[in-house]
């Protein structure tokens, strides 16, 4: 089995630095061009199915990287994004900061004292949940030699990693979130799955 795991191009949520969350926002047009450019490069991938989370920015950049081939697109609601709960629409960054926690700032900078805001989820949650998903997928004897296309998102896509090679939540970000679009090859064998490329840009110069 080999798996393409890739993120939602961007939204418009990402250009403001809001969380995103489960809000259900839809990619915008450079998102929609990221998309296509990676699709253009993935052209020659014989895809046999692809899962997806629920959430539009990752069905559509799912949508957009088969294009026209015929493939089954398969909605799966434990691979979509962590809930930042009360959170979700806030901006993170920036002079725009205004999440009443002053210390969000460890989601990404030290996820191990990241304070869960109120009907939020934590990374052991989604940890957890992909999980659930990625042994389901992996021991699918149909799927053993298939090349499967996985749509996701950033916090949920370094969920599954952490699934394949366990780490402790304060290492959790490992080399930092993937870009809008990265790929990250998975070759999966009788001998366990590994990681063959992480976060790949295939949209040099957008």
């Amino acid at each position: 089995m080999k798996v393409y795991l890739i993120r939602h191009g961007e939204t418009d949520y990402n250009k403001q630095r809001k969380l995103q969350g489960q809000c259900d926002i839809e990619l915008n047009e450079y998102g929609r061009e990221l998309a296509r450019v990676t699709a253009e490069a993935l052209k020659e991938v014989p895809f046999d199915v692809a899962y997806t989370s629920p959430l539009k920015r990752a069905k559509e950049t799912a949508q957009i990287i088969i294009g026209d081939r015929t493939v089954p697109v398969i909605e799966e609601a434990r691979i979509q994004e962590i809930s930042f709960g009360e959170y979700e629409g806030l901006c993170c960054q920036g002079e725009n900061f205004n999440i009443p926690d002053k210390s969000f700032r460890n989601f990404f900078d030290a996820p191990e004292k990241y304070n869960i805001p109120p009907k939020g989820e934590s990374f052991e949650r989604i940890i957890e949940r992909t999980g659930q998903f990625w042994r389901e997928l992996v021991s699918m004897e149909d799927y053993e030699d298939k090349t499967i296309l996985i749509s996701t998102h950033g916090c949920a896509l370094k969920a599954i990693l952490a699934n394949i090679n366990p780490v402790q939540i304060e290492q959790f970000w490992g080399t930092g979130v993937h870009k809008n679009c990265a790929v990250t090859t998975v070759e999966v064998t009788k001998q366990g799955a590994k990681v063959i490329e992480e976060g790949k840009i295939l949209y040099y110069g957008k």
